[in-house]
């Protein structure tokens, strides 16, 4: 499906992964007429895309006057929820753009309250599939993804660095599975753990590049402590960067991976066979404890 933006559109985003297709399809319209309300790492994002268009001040005055609200459905705040309700009571026709495979149904609810759009948009056939069955009856529609157009062009632009790299793709698990240490960092000793299964060349440098809602400090203390091992954080301006200079990825279950399989590169799976199984749907990603199978 081609997206029909009316002139009176407001978009809303908080979290990255969302505000990135969001934005690379608005300005695949060449418009410049939105009005926008935008908080967390979707601002940053939308002051570097559209350094002219001044978000609004508050959601109502975004959402004043419009005739669609499209948000993402990220899990870091409650402010895509809230402009969803509040399209509700105004009667905008509402949608929401789903970026991940993963907890469909409760990307739509916060304190008990479900607050769902009108259309539900995703990117491809594994995620229309998901939402279809999670949403029956509903409007889901397939659109295109230009964000990732945009990145698998330039990945394929980036040189690779004499010395070989691994990028591991860090995220928030917000679960410990019951072993008291945040999941994330289970899954970081689990890597270390299987590393010399990879047989990687010995001067590889793995490069921890942390999610956009973490600060990279969080991880700090951990490098430290793996004083044999060449971990650097990644400080690339871009994911792009990032996953063109490595020769592998790993991490759980980030929206990098898939691009990074996109991208030709070799993907390992962290999680430990204690955690949930990956809920990636995507064929080609190795999970690391079986990488000599």
């Amino acid at each position: 499906m081609v997206p029909d933006y009316p002139h009176a559109t407001a978009v809303v985003c908080h979290d990255a992964g969302a505000a990135n297709i969001v934005i690379a399809g608005l300005l695949e319209t060449g418009r410049s007429d939105w009005h926008a309300y935008m908080r967390g790492p979707a601002e940053k994002l939308w002051h570097a895309a559209y350094p002219l268009i001044a978000p609004s001040n508050t959601l109502a005055s975004a959402l004043e006057r419009t005739e669609l609200l499209v948000t993402g459905t990220g899990w870091a705040s409650d402010l895509e929820h809230q402009a969803r309700r509040l399209a509700r009571s105004l009667r905008v026709r509402s949608v929401a753009v789903i970026d991940h495979w993963v907890n469909y149904a409760a990307r739509f609810v916060r304190n008990g309250e479900t607050v769902w759009p009108d259309e539900f948009w995703v990117t491809d056939p594994y995620a229309l599939e998901i939402a279809r069955q999670t949403f029956p009856g509903k409007p889901v529609f397939q659109v295109a993804n230009h964000y990732v157009e945009m990145q698998l062009r330039a990945i394929a632009g980036v040189e690779k660095p004499v010395v070989p790299e691994l990028l591991y793709s860090l995220e928030p698990i917000r679960s410990d599975w019951g072993r008291g240490i945040p999941g994330e960092f289970q899954a970081l000793d689990y890597f270390v753990e299987h590393l010399p299964e990879l047989c990687l060349p010995s001067e590889t440098v793995i490069r921890l590049r942390p999610h956009p809602s973490e600060s990279p400090e969080k991880y700090q203390h951990w490098i430290a402590q793996h004083p044999s091992l060449n971990i650097q954080l990644d400080d690339s301006l871009g994911i792009a960067q990032s996953l063109g200079r490595a020769s592998w990825v790993a991490g759980c279950e980030s929206f990098a991976l898939v691009l990074a399989l996109m991208a030709g590169r070799k993907v390992y799976c962290t999680l430990p066979p204690w955690a949930p199984s990956c809920r990636l749907p995507h064929q080609g990603l190795i999970p690391i404890g079986e990488s000599r199978k």
